[in-house]
């Protein structure tokens, strides 16, 4: 059986080169424990060790399984650091723009303003243009209105005579039977157009609306009042068509 070769010792081998193990065997000495490291990574076929400077360096060589442990050692400590330390969160104080950073940021700066002006330009404009679109529409529903009750008032103009006749045939008492049914309807349809007669004998004169045909004085009153009707005056909605004919009667 052949005893397996240890690392030679510097005290023993120092002073005869190429010695072996086999010759500090024949000196009487003693074998001893080789303890072996388990953890090297890479597999390695030991060699019978025949020269004792190459035992030297392989003594003095660390161990592979040493260094991947002090390897592991470091990367333990590395991840405690990496732990939240608790305590408030640390903000770091905003920069302070340096005097070139400022000088390149002017321009934009400059063109910032100018795109702003030109937006409230056109804002003024737009406001302007709605304005004057929402006086355009009303000024011309008013003129649309306007033309219809001027178009109205004069095909209503158109029949004041016809309604005329009817009242004096009213007053002779000739608006019966079928001929007073037609009346009557014709005098509802136009006042469905806003078409209202004025003038009833007691009122009061009011020159605006009445035109004064014949003067007199009267005990009876009070004040200038129509005493006699000659023709009703008509008006469309505010607007005047015919003033009505009238006697008026001054306190005496």
């Amino acid at each position: 059986m052949t005893e397996k070769p240890r690392a030679a010792d510097p005290g023993s081998t120092g002073s005869a080169p190429g010695g072996s193990a086999t010759a500090g065997k024949g000196a009487g000495e003693e074998p001893r424990v080789v303890i072996r490291d388990k953890r090297k990574i890479g597999k390695t076929t030991e060699q019978p060790v025949t020269d004792t400077s190459a035992a030297d360096a392989a003594a003095d060589a660390p161990a592979e399984g040493l260094v991947e442990e002090a390897e592991v050692v470091v990367d333990e400590i590395e991840g405690e650091g990496d732990a939240p330390v608790p305590g408030p969160p640390v903000v770091d104080a905003p920069a302070q723009p340096s005097e070139e950073a400022a000088a390149a940021n002017a321009p934009l700066g400059a063109e910032l303003e100018s795109l702003r002006a030109e937006l409230d330009e056109r804002t003024r404009d737009v406001q302007r243009v709605s304005a004057e679109y929402a006086n355009y529409r009303k000024r011309v529903d008013r003129d649309r209105s306007l033309v219809q009750e001027q178009a109205t008032g004069t095909v209503l103009t158109a029949l004041l005579p016809i309604l005329d006749d009817l009242d004096r045939a009213r007053e002779h008492g000739d608006l019966v039977g079928p001929f007073g049914s037609v009346a009557e309807q014709l005098t509802a349809a136009l006042g469905k157009f806003g078409l209202t007669a004025f003038g009833e004998q007691g009122d009061p004169f009011d020159p605006t609306r009445h035109e004064a045909v014949a003067h007199q004085t009267s005990a009876d009153v009070t004040e200038p009042t129509c005493v006699q009707v000659m023709r009703r005056g008509y008006q469309l909605g505010e607007r005047l068509l015919r003033p009505a004919l009238v006697a008026v009667a001054d306190p005496e």
